[in-house]
């Protein structure tokens, strides 16, 4: 669950206005408890939206993400800003990763705000997470699409689900198709396509950059 931290973030404004209003009163992974516009406190999920129009986007013990027509805005403890209600100028975020002694490119990210290492992997269609990532991440996924599918090890179980957030560096996508694949022949997570192919990606020598375009 993570520790709980009480403060308190202001965005000046009301819901008329052209910013929320929100009390952040607890952070935990995946989580966060709030006040929006003088209402009761409520505890949000990653991806939930409020009927004021403020999403969350991501959550951890530290920060969360708020989302609100579509400008976004990283607030802590004791961090004060503000989340217009007018779309952001288009910005892209950018991370470098660097080979490892096989070549293959590995980094620390976050789904739903859980820390995961992946494999970068041009040759996977989507993400792809086993059975204990997706648990230790919050991702229901008995909740998905069942299936089928054949891997170097025999066949598998898989669940086609969405993932709500998604960060590697920079980056942070929302909304990501992933498979959970029950199997135990999955160490390591994969960083498929549903995110690589919202990149531009340059190699140059043993360095990978990764550039959000979308």
């Amino acid at each position: 669950m993570g520790r709980i931290l009480v403060g308190f973030v202001l965005l000046l404004g009301s819901t008329l206005s052209a910013a929320a209003d929100i009390t952040v009163i607890g952070l935990m992974a995946g989580r966060a408890v709030v006040v929006v516009d003088g209402a009761k406190p409520r505890t949000m999920r990653v991806g939930e939206t409020t009927p004021e129009g403020v999403k969350l986007v991501e959550a951890t013990s530290e920060t969360a993400i708020f989302e609100v027509k579509g400008r976004r805005q990283t607030l802590s403890l004791g961090h004060h800003g503000t989340v217009a209600r007018s779309e952001p100028a288009k910005t892209s975020g950018t991370v470098a990763l660097t080979a490892d002694s096989r070549g293959h490119f590995i980094t620390t990210g976050t789904v739903n705000g859980m820390s995961l290492r992946f494999l970068v992997d041009t040759g996977a269609s989507m993400i792809a997470l086993s059975v204990d990532d997706a648990k230790r991440s919050g991702v229901n996924y008995l909740a998905g699409t069942r299936g089928q599918v054949q891997t170097a090890n025999g066949s598998a179980t898989v669940y086609m689900v969405k993932l709500d957030a998604v960060r590697v560096g920079e980056i942070l996508l929302t909304n990501v198709d992933a498979a959970v694949i029950d199997s135990d022949k999955l160490p390591i997570a994969l960083l498929g396509m549903s995110f690589l192919n919202r990149m531009e990606m340059k190699r140059a020598g043993d360095t990978l950059t990764l550039i959000q375009r979308y």
